[in-house]
């Protein structure tokens, strides 16, 4: 999850990440996976300073006691998005959230009521977004596959996540 005190600071890092893609002439999507090295440290140098907040959940899904959060993917989606935002020392009160839109629609519908519903007045509103399009999710995108790639590869990839560890403000392991 990125997580930006106000309209104006997202909008800041939407301007630099734009920057960027003009700069390096990169069409598609910043997608950590699909990006070079080379392109993963202009990223991060560009939004190391930018202001905004890291929090994330690193899951074993082999420590998983739950059937049903083992066996359907939107369950255990549902849950831990929920507790990353429930757990978030009221960081979040009123906030407008957006969330990589992948899948069905069913299932964005049933994500944003379900969320209102556990959550109630702390999310004022959750919308759907398209990766592919949005700047913000990009960048979610490329924090989390930072600090995957550090957990995972703790010897060789850790540099990326020291780029923007003074941007983490906390990352929960689970299991």
């Amino acid at each position: 999850m990125v997580i930006f005190a106000d309209r104006d600071a997202a909008l800041y890092t939407e301007s630099v990440i734009a920057k960027l893609r003009q700069q390096k002439k990169h069409k598609p999507e910043f997608k950590f996976s699909k990006s070079s090295d080379d392109l993963r440290d202009a990223f991060f140098q560009s939004v190391a300073s930018c202001p905004f907040t890291i929090r994330a959940i690193l899951i074993r899904k082999a420590v998983l006691h739950s059937g049903q959060l083992r066996s359907r993917t939107d369950s255990l989606y549902n849950f831990f998005v929920k507790m990353l935002m429930a757990h978030d020392n009221g960081i979040l009160d009123s906030a407008r959230v957006r969330i990589d839109g992948s899948g069905s629609r069913e299932f964005q519908r049933s994500l944003g009521a379900y969320l209102r519903r556990e959550l109630g007045e702390r999310v004022r509103d959750v919308k759907l977004s398209d990766s592919a399009s949005d700047p913000l999710m990009q960048l979610a995108d490329m924090c989390i596959g930072a600090i995957t790639r550090a957990e995972r590869d703790r010897d060789k990839a850790t540099r990326w996540k020291e780029m923007i560890h003074p941007r983490i403000g906390d990352i929960w392991h689970f299991g």
